[in-house]
């Protein structure tokens, strides 16, 4: 599905000839949905929209419907946490995000010559383990003095998640809770680690022809539903106390986990 995106007409009949109505309205729902949550804990909305898109389409649609919204999205949270706390995120969390961003870079040229079992379970089976085990009871907590050699490989683990299925956001969220980083900080942090990587993410398929002249449409597209559940979930985010914000983060990522599994193993 490459070309010039001269050679298309603009608007709704390009969209429409990318998909059909009805997975129009669907995919816009899922975006809204994502929204919500993006806006309520402050993560998943990739994942959320990959997985649920991934009920019924190609990954690579569901990958290329996710990208702007995701890159928006994640700037939007930025703002609102605002622009002296994402620089001392920035600070902060250096070597993670460095990471996260050069192998999202790399690993999304990689998603071409993918088979879509290969993505789903490659990203379900991890986040599945990981979860169910922190919420049976133990809790990952990494000591301060590992946590500089953790940074490094959970910011590997995240970047190669994050080229090859569109989210970074689980083993983010699993390392900003094994380090006990405060509620009232990691809508920040998620933000600039998010929004960094998205602009990775973008400028990787780019190149790999996961967005191109008809597949670009359908990602502008899912912004507007996205912002729009964000602009609920930012409502919701305050009411949220620390323990039922990391139950809500971990239960999100097991549901959709799972799904994932699912999707690999039987293909549907």
């Amino acid at each position: 599905m490459r070309g010039s995106l001269s050679a298309y007409p603009i608007g709704m009949e390009l969209l429409t000839d990318y998909l059909p109505p009805s997975l129009l309205l669907y995919s816009f729902a899922v975006a809204v949905f994502a929204g919500i949550v993006k806006g309520a804990v402050g993560f998943a909305l990739p994942l959320i929209i990959f997985s649920g898109l991934g009920l019924i389409l190609d990954p690579t649609v569901a990958l290329a419907g996710l990208v702007l919204a995701t890159v928006s999205g994640n700037f939007l949270q930025v703002l609102k946490s605002g622009l002296g706390e994402a620089w001392r995120a920035i600070k902060d969390f250096r070597v993670y995000i460095g990471l996260v961003c050069v192998f999202i870079l790399l690993s999304a040229q990689l998603v071409p010559n993918l088979a879509p079992s290969t993505i789903f379970l490659g990203l379900g089976v991890p986040i599945t383990l990981l979860c169910a085990v922190q919420l049976a009871g133990p809790r990952l907590i990494i000591a301060p003095a590992w946590r500089g050699a953790a940074s490094v490989i959970a910011g590997v683990i995240s970047g190669l998640m994050g080229g090859i299925a569109g989210t970074w956001g689980p083993t983010t969220v699993l390392y900003l809770v094994a380090i006990e980083t405060p509620k009232s900080r990691q809508l920040a942090v998620q933000g600039v680690i998010y929004g960094l990587g998205s602009l990775m993410l973008l400028a990787g398929h780019l190149r790999s022809g996961i967005l191109n002249a008809q597949s670009l449409p359908f990602s502008a597209a899912m912004v507007v539903p996205v912002f729009f559940g964000m602009w609920i979930g930012f409502r919701i985010h305050d009411r949220i106390e620390q323990e039922t914000f990391r139950k809500i983060t971990l239960t999100i990522l097991l549901i959709a986990g799972v799904n994932l599994i699912r999707r690999g193993i039987m293909g549907s």
